[in-house]
């Protein structure tokens, strides 16, 4: 899509009203984003104390997704993770 300038625009197909720290998580999935993104962001936006572990349980649910769809690793995954609580 473009904008009345002809510039190139995107519309987020999955809008959702939440907390920050839920899309900085899932940022650090699959491979996660390079760190040069984290660096940037926290010029603006320094992250609270705790936010690697909240991150964890913010992608619980995507993770669980991932089980019901694909299962094998995603569940193993899953499993370590729900483990440490």
């Amino acid at each position: 899509m473009i904008d009345s300038a002809g510039e190139p625009v995107l519309i987020d197909p999955a809008v959702a009203a939440s907390h920050p720290e839920t899309d900085l998580a899932m940022t650090r999935m699959f491979g996660g984003f390079p760190p040069e993104f984290t660096r940037a962001y926290e010029e603006i936006r320094p992250l609270p104390p705790g936010f690697p572990r909240r991150a964890e349980l913010y992608n619980l649910y995507p993770l669980l997704v991932h089980v019901n769809l694909f299962g094998g690793s995603y569940a193993h995954s899953a499993a370590a993770l729900l483990k440490t609580y």
